[in-house]
This record gives structure tokens, C-alpha cells and sequence, in this order.
């Protein structure tokens, strides 16, 4: 099957058809039950058994095919070497815009590749636990561009993945409150050797301007083996982020504790004008400036329609 346009020649991605890439399951069984699958969704999401049968079991299959060449790959070269050093995680980064569904997605890969023989230690972080927190934003000005590359103590992030591809343990990963939009004191996630490692954020594709003396400047992609970026319009995303916002107005923004909590008994016609309002300032600026620019960047794209279901993959070519 032999999927490329002739406009495509020196497209550095193979475009799949959602019908294309769900026929590259390959008969592999369904490995989530279906109350699991709905512990593993957000609340916020659409995701359902058809798009993890269509789209996320053959996307299993390739990142088990990966990660199995690249431990090959690895011991053939410690070998070669006559070193003794630890294995490593294979990582994998997840990219994309506010609302798009990055973290469903990590979540489900996460399950999916758990139960891949021989059952791999499968470990998720977010780099929303990097974030530095409110009161350094407050003091530098950066709270209406939190989630902007700025925003995050990127010398901390960098130093815990170098650690993790060191093979050191356990390594500890700071944990962030959605809730009172901070990160949690003395809250930490340990990672202790996993086989395989997920990274989810929206800016984890992100890279450095270079300096003039070629010196190495590593950035957060530097540390992955495979990248996906999600993708979807911009009238979509704003759509979704209007939704998920209303929803959060209804549940957690009661919460004595949450930080928007002032918004919890706005009215419809409020609640949509500061969603958008927000969503304009901060995160649209954020996709445009930042996060969109390093699609490219990614090993698979996977892009979505309005309806939540993703309708094309487009995979780099090795």
C-alpha cells in the first residue's frame, strides 16, 4: 500500500488515513477493560474504545517495535563498547496545545505499552510539575503566560531528565495542584528505572536559540526517543478549551481551594467571554508563538477533528 501523493516526494512524513493506520493493528487485542478505559479518560474528553482500537493499539505496536530495536541496538553497542553501563528508558514526549487531549493520550499509551510482553515498567510524568512556582511568577510578571517556555524551571527539568537517561534511582519529579494552580510543597513523583517513560507537556518539543560559540545547549527533546505532537484548527481548540472551562465552572472551580474559584458562579454568556478572553491571551498566543512552530519537530503528528476524533497520522520516514 503505498500511500504517497506525488506533491508529497519530499514530505519528510508518510500521511496514513485514519482507515490506513487502523488497519496496521494487525488483529492485536483489545487490553483495557472498559471500566479502566473510563478511570484512564478525562472527564473533559471524548475518547472512546473505537479511536484506542483505530488509533491507539497500532500506535502501541510501533513504539513496542521501537523501543524493542532500541535496546538491540543498545546492548549490541555496549558490546561492541566492552562497557557495563545501566540501561536507560526509552522517552517518549507528548506535545501539544491547551485542550487538545495530551494527557488522555499519555495515559492510554501508558496502560497499552504496560501490556506489551514482557510487561515493561511503563512511568508518566508531566511538566507541569516544572513550572516554577506562583509566587516566582507573580514576583517576574510571568502569571499570564504561564505554560509559556518562560514559565518553567527549565534547569530543573533538564537536570531530571539527564539523571533518568543516566540511569540513576529514583529520581524525583515535583507535583502540580490544578487545583490551587501551584505547584504542591514536599509532593514529589519517584521514578525508579522504568523500561519506558512518558513525558507529557504542551511545550516538551521546545528548543533553544543557539548560541554564536557552539556550545551544546541541550533542550527537553534532546532526551527522546520518539515524540508525538496532537494537533487540531484553531477554531476547534478554542471550542474545546470554551467547553472545558464551562465544565471546570460547574465542578472543580467549587472547590474551597481552587484558584478560580471566582469564577464558579458566573453565568453562561460570563463564564464563555472570560474563557475566550483567556484563551486569546494566553493560550492562543502560547500555540501560535511557541508550541505550533515545533510540530515539525515531532515523530508522528496526530491530527483531530471537531468531533474529537483524530483523522489523519502522518509518520516521519526513518
Amino acid at each position: 500500500m503505498d500511500i504517497r501523493a506525488p506533491d508529497q516526494r519530499y514530505n519528510p512524513y508518510c500521511i496514513f488515513s485514519r482507515e490506513q493506520w487502523a488497519a496496521l493493528r494487525n488483529e492485536m487485542p483489545m487490553t483495557l477493560e472498559p471500566g479502566e478505559f473510563s478511570q484512564l479518560r478525562s472527564i473533559y474528553d471524548h475518547l472512546d474504545l473505537k479511536e484506542v482500537e483505530d488509533i491507539y493499539l497500532p500506535l502501541s505496536r510501533l513504539l513496542s517495535i521501537h523501543v524493542d530495536a532500541t535496546q538491540r541496538l543498545y546492548y549490541a553497542q555496549r558490546q561492541f563498547l566492552g562497557v557495563r553501563d545501566r540501561k536507560v528508558p526509552y522517552i517518549i514526549g507528548i506535545a501539544g496545545s491547551a485542550s487538545v487531549g495530551k494527557s488522555t493520550t499519555a495515559r492510554v499509551l501508558q496502560a497499552l505499552l504496560a501490556r506489551w510482553s514482557p510487561r515493561p515498567k511503563v512511568d508518566l510524568v508531566t511538566t507541569d510539575g516544572f513550572l516554577h512556582p506562583k509566587a516566582v511568577l507573580e514576583r517576574e510578571g510571568l502569571m499570564q503566560k504561564k505554560g509559556f517556555p518562560e514559565s518553567y524551571d527549565r534547569a530543573r527539568l533538564l537536570s531530571f531528565l539527564s539523571e533518568i537517561k543516566a540511569g540513576r534511582s529514583p529520581v524525583r519529579a515535583p507535583v502540580y495542584s490544578h487545583v490551587t494552580y501551584d505547584i504542591i510543597p514536599d509532593r514529589w513523583v519517584e521514578v525508579d528505572r522504568p523500561d519506558i517513560l512518558i513525558v507529557e507537556g504542551i511545550n516538551v518539543l521546545q528548543t533553544g536559540r543557539l548560541p554564536r560559540d557552539g556550545k551544546a545547549v541541550p533542550v527537553v527533546s534532546d532526551f527522546f526517543d520518539f515524540s508525538v505532537y496532537i494537533d487540531a484548527d484553531e477554531p476547534v481548540l478554542r471550542q474545546w478549551y470554551i467547553k472545558r472551562f464551562l465544565a471546570l465552572r460547574d465542578t472543580a472551580f467549587h472547590d474551597p481551594q481552587s484558584y478560580f474559584r471566582r469564577y464558579a458562579l458566573l453565568s453562561d454568556d460570563e463564564a464563555i467571554a472570560t474563557a475566550l478572553a483567556i484563551w486569546e491571551r494566553t493560550n492562543l498566543a502560547n500555540l501560535r508563538d511557541n508550541i505550533l512552530p515545533t510540530r515539525p519537530r515531532a515523530t508522528l503528528i496526530l491530527t483531530k477533528g471537531a468531533d474529537h476524533a483524530i483523522e489523519r497520522v502522518a509518520l516521519r520516514r526513518l
